[in-house]
Order: C-alpha cells, then structure tokens, then sequence
C-alpha cells in the first residue's frame, strides 16, 4: 500500500470493526468511512484495479488482512454481467466509483433451519446505486440478492468492504429452492 488514504482508511476500518462486534453497528460505523475513500479512490487505484473480463464480473483484491477479518476489492462490471443469487455470510460496505450498479433483492419466506434445501425466496425490491453512492449489509438475517450492471447501461466499478477475506459465498438455485457453497476467484493486485 502507498496511499496515505488507503493506509488510513484500512487502519480505521480495522479498529472500528473491532469496537463494533454487532454487524448493524460496525456497518453503521464504516459507511462514513467508504463515502471518504470514493473521494480519495484516484490517490491509490492502479490499472490492475479495473482489470475487466467479457466472462463474467472481476474482483480485484486491493487489501486482505493478515487475520482475515478484512477484505477490499474492486469489483469490475461490465454490461450485462451479473452475480448469481448470493449471500455473502458476512457484513459488508459498497461504494460506487463509477457507472450505476443495480442490486435486486429477495427475501426469505422459509425459515432458515441451516439446511441447504427447501429454502423458498421471493423477488423483493431494486436498488441502483449511482456514483458515490455508499451502501451496506449484514448477515443475519441473510442478505440476499443478484448485482450487476444492465446490458444497456455502461461499465461499473464499485468498491466492497466486507468483515472476512471473501472467498466464498452462498448461491441460491430459486426455482429448485437449494443453496450451496462456491469458491470464488479474485485477481491479484
């Protein structure tokens, strides 16, 4: 890291994560913290922080803490690329650097039993999220849902803040109402 406002940024994060053990409060506490780093993003993002694939969305890792308890992507949407339906076991806080990146959301009408099957979803609502706009998440109840960028819209950058390395997360399968557990790969930085 060069960046006096990554360095800070990640210095903070990490302190603040840890007074705040309740994943509501530690979000709470972080959200101000990304809207700053979207205005300092210029001082510390490097070409490979928007390295891109025609294959699918691109995580690029800009930070991981020795520990685990933090991670910092870039994540690289180009149009018409989309998660599957997903939740990411963890809280998390995004900001968008750039284009609009549209989150739809789905609620769980089961009751999760920790099982892997029967588990019924249904669509909930849509929010995009334009250029410096900050949002966030928490694990429990499970923060379900797809992200992208629609096809007709232009290319988005978004930057992810979540309270683990994030490797892995849970996809869903709606209409055979199963969930199960993938590896997910990011780029280097």
């Amino acid at each position: 890291m060069t960046s006096t406002a990554l360095e800070s940024f990640i210095a903070q994060a990490t302190a603040r994560s840890r007074l705040q053990p309740d994943p509501a409060d530690c979000v709470l506490a972080l959200a101000p913290l990304m809207l700053d780093l979207l205005d300092q993003a210029g001082t510390f993002l490097e070409p490979q922080h928007y390295r891109s694939s025609t294959t699918g969305y691109t995580r690029n890792l800009i930070f991981d803490a020795p520990d685990a308890s933090l991670s910092l992507y870039s994540i690289v949407w180009l149009p018409g690329q989309w998660t599957p339906v997903h939740d990411h076991g963890s809280w998390g806080v995004v900001g968008v650097l750039e284009g609009i990146l549209e989150e739809r959301g789905y609620v769980r009408l089961s009751p999760d039993r920790g099982a892997d099957k029967e588990i019924d979803l249904a669509r909930g609502g849509t929010v995009l999220l334009r250029h410096g706009a900050v949002t966030s998440f928490v694990p429990n109840p499970d923060h379900i849902h797809v992200t992208g960028v629609a096809a007709d819209r232009p290319r988005a950058v978004s930057l992810h803040l979540y309270g683990r390395t994030m490797s892995n997360f849970n996809i869903y399968d709606v209409g055979a109402r199963t969930r199960r557990r993938i590896e997910v790969a990011h780029n280097e930085s």
